[in-house]
């Protein structure tokens, strides 16, 4: 227990003091990252720039390119594989709570998109019935094609994700103050408690369901074929390999208070990278253990997940009352609702740290939610 409290204390001593570091290096007055709730944008962005979109662009194309590649090659015996598998999976029956998680989603849907006079005063709240729904829908849709789901199955874990899942967010909010990439309008003046209470309840949606979808797609063999297979990624010494990786991430959570419009995408790896050294330092098990094996099919599920449900995020939240909008620097443009068509790419080590975080703080049931994925995807 010690232990855990060390490496949590220690977690949040980095992600929450070196961005402040960094203001303190540049002379920035500290108030206004720390003002409460965050009303004030003073990040001025570079604007888009052709260069930067395609340099990125070719990027996130060749970092993915060999996953899809390796996912839809043709494999003897693959259809009669999945055929058979399919219809076994198929024989499930759908329960009724998922239907009624259809039903609040789609309810909530239409509320959030629409200014009924009536509704006026909850208009601003639809963001969490809406997230409850689909976490509905996704566990039942696990159960009807595996006979086991995470929120019955592993009840306490799944109910634990919630609070979890408040904290985690909380930090990225944090370090949004010192990049201002996303920024909230059309919500009523609030206190900060009220901020408080109502920004904590939508949080504690994130986690369940993203994992909520890992196990989804990991129903699905296709999904990750073969992604199981590939030559180990061999590690000879973690510890060194640690050091070095914490000793990165430091400098990149120092370096979004020094230079927020340059190093901006490290928001969505840093703390990735601070969880992995510290388990690593530690001689403990990763997300990235697997891959020593040439197994990374976890991996690419748990980037899909989060990439499926932040096109949810996107588009439920594009026409509600109370929503977010971004600045991104060089590659604002070719929105997909409100997002830039590249900021979609931050999605995919997102769904590692949802994972990641998760692993660090119960690593007994990720293990078991890992074997659970193995088997389904086996």
């Amino acid at each position: 227990m010690i232990r855990v409290a060390a490496k949590v204390s220690l977690l949040t001593v980095l992600l929450v003091g070196l961005p402040l570091l960094g203001i303190v290096l540049t002379g920035q007055p500290l108030n206004r990252y720390l003002e409460f709730p965050p009303q004030t944008r003073h990040v001025l962005h570079p604007p888009f720039s052709w260069t930067v979109f395609i340099t990125l662009a070719l990027l996130i194309t060749g970092s993915v390119s060999p996953f899809v590649l390796v996912t839809t090659r043709p494999r003897v015996g693959r259809d009669r594989y999945f055929q058979h598998h399919g219809k076994a999976l198929a024989s499930q029956v759908f329960p009724w709570w998922g239907w009624c998680g259809a039903a609040l989603t789609a309810t909530s849907w239409l509320l959030a998109w629409n200014r009924f006079a009536w509704f006026e005063p909850l208009q601003p709240f639809t963001f969490t019935p809406l997230w409850l729904g689909y976490i509905l829908v996704v566990n039942a849709w696990v159960l009807s094609r595996t006979g086991r789901c995470m929120m019955l199955n592993r009840s306490r874990y799944f109910l634990s994700l919630f609070p979890l899942s408040s904290a985690f967010w909380w930090f990225f909010e944090y370090l949004n103050r010192f990049v201002n990439n996303w920024y909230y309008i059309g919500a009523q003046p609030v206190t900060p408690l009220e901020y408080v209470v109502h920004a904590t309840i939508s949080f504690s949606t994130v986690l369940p369901a993203v994992l909520g979808t890992v196990d989804l797609l990991a129903s699905y063999p296709g999904i990750g074929a073969g992604l199981d297979r590939l030559p180990p990624l061999l590690n000879t010494d973690p510890k060194t390999v640690g050091w070095g990786v914490l000793v990165v991430a430091c400098g990149g959570l120092t370096g979004i208070g020094v230079w927020p419009s340059y190093v901006f995408p490290l928001v969505w790896v840093a703390p990735l990278l601070v969880i992995t050294s510290l388990q690593m330092i530690a001689g403990e098990e990763t997300i990235f253990s697997s891959t020593a094996r040439g197994d990374w099919k976890s991996l690419w599920l748990a980037a899909l997940a989060a990439l499926i449900c932040g096109v949810f995020w996107e588009m439920w939240n594009y026409k509600s009352l109370s929503h977010w909008e971004y600045a991104i620097p060089f590659v604002h443009g070719y929105k997909v609702f409100e997002m830039p068509i590249l900021g979609y790419a931050g999605y995919l080590p997102f769904g590692l740290e949802c994972v990641a975080v998760a692993q660090f703080f119960f690593p007994k049931n990720f293990r078991d939610s890992l074997n659970v994925m193995q088997t389904k995807g086996a």
